[in-house]
């Protein structure tokens, strides 16, 4: 079997070089060293500062060739104007002598590699190197930029998501409170009526059983209203975290003790209904995960940061559960954070979780969102 032919060298695309050299002999060197290499080229020359930046400006250029010792300035003069003009091109120092600690200099700032002219014969070799290593590295700015990119709209698309999340609780809020909880009440009170003139006892006992099923009809309504979009977040943040703490403290038997800066904590809306689920979230992971019997809750505005702490004294988290993939909770509340400015801390240890969300507050609070708000709150007073 015949092997395939070897690829030309020729039919590769010219290596464009800008060649910043003061000596014609050492061009037609360098000229010669890569025609012998059979390495396909372009050489431009250039001789001053002025032709190199008037030639970086035109871009037709692959990579930049550049003795050290030019007269006026230096190689690493011309580095800098190549950074100032924002050119990546690779950039190749070629020189007749220069010191180690030149050489050291260079590669600190950026310099992709330098040859001396003695070693000439490895030129094609070093400008295959430097061109390989830009490549490498426009790949992965290109990479880095596509992630940062993806990560911005799957961002932004969490921020959907949860105003949507929030907006259909709202909506199925207010049909509890309107539709079921309303027919509710209205169907205990033809009942209640029945009850009244009922004279069979058989039959005022189903009426009771009935009235005692509606009766817990109307109060899993109400808490189920509560829990999508409770009312008292129109009486502000500090209520709301309250009756959050309240409610936990009854349903669980746990002790819960808020601390608070003030009994009203002035913040947007956006920032107290972040607060409100991640502490929502910190006492649901307190009383699924944490074998807790006692939970602190400190909310404060000093220093124009709001701060809420959720801690517990329960087993605590370990890293594994901390670090695992599904912990969607703990990451949502962390996206939350980010969207209004703040940040999300999570510390375990064997004595207890603590949860701490930070955010810095703005001078004023939007009235728009405050008018919002106020169309989107229920009253709770139609329930029996």
């Amino acid at each position: 079997m015949n092997a395939a032919p070897a690829p030309d060298p020729l039919d590769k695309s010219p290596v464009r070089i800008l060649h910043l050299e003061d000596s014609r002999v050492d061009h037609a060197l360098v000229k010669f060293a890569l025609q012998r290499s059979q390495m396909p080229c372009e050489l431009t020359l250039v001789d001053s500062l002025d032709d190199f930046r008037r030639e970086l400006a035109d871009g037709r250029h692959d990579i930049v060739l550049a003795d050290y010792h030019l007269p006026g300035f230096t190689g690493l003069d011309a580095w800098d104007v190549a950074r100032a003009c924002h050119s990546e091109l690779p950039f190749v120092i070629l020189s007749g002598a220069i010191g180690e600690a030149a050489a050291v200099e260079a590669m600190h700032r950026g310099v992709s590699d330098y040859l001396l002219k003695d070693s000439m014969h490895r030129l094609s070799h070093v400008i295959e190197r430097a061109l390989e290593v830009s490549e490498t590295r426009r790949a992965k700015a290109r990479a880095d930029a596509e992630l940062a990119d993806s990560r911005h709209r799957l961002a932004e698309l969490a921020e959907h998501l949860q105003t949507s999340i929030e907006q259909e609780r709202a909506d199925i809020a207010r049909e509890i409170h309107d539709d079921i909880g309303g027919a509710l009440a209205a169907v205990k009170l033809d009942l209640a009526w029945v009850g009244r003139r009922v004279a069979d006892e058989e039959m005022s006992a189903h009426v009771n059983n009935a009235l005692e099923m509606l009766q817990h009809a109307l109060g899993a309504s109400q808490r189920i209203m509560m829990n999508l979009r409770p009312p008292i977040l129109d009486q502000g943040l500090v209520a709301a975290v309250q009756w959050l703490a309240s409610s936990f403290e009854r349903r669980t038997g746990h002790r819960v003790l808020v601390r608070r800066s003030s009994e009203f904590i002035d913040v947007p809306r956006e920032v107290q209904l972040v607060a409100y689920r991640t502490a929502q979230e910190a006492l649901t992971n307190v009383s699924k995960h944490a074998q807790a019997s006692a939970v602190d809750i400190d909310l404060n505005d000093r220093e124009g940061v709001l701060t809420l702490e959720v801690k517990d004294n329960g087993r605590g988290m370990g890293p594994e559960a901390l670090r695992k993939a599904k912990s969607f909770g703990l990451l949502g509340l962390k996206e939350r954070a980010e969207k209004v400015g703040g940040w999300l801390d999570v510390s375990s240890s064997p004595r207890g979780t603590s949860v701490i969300l930070s955010v810095p507050l703005r001078a004023s609070t939007n009235p728009d969102n405050a008018d919002a708000d106020k169309e989107d709150g229920h009253d709770q007073g139609d329930f029996v």
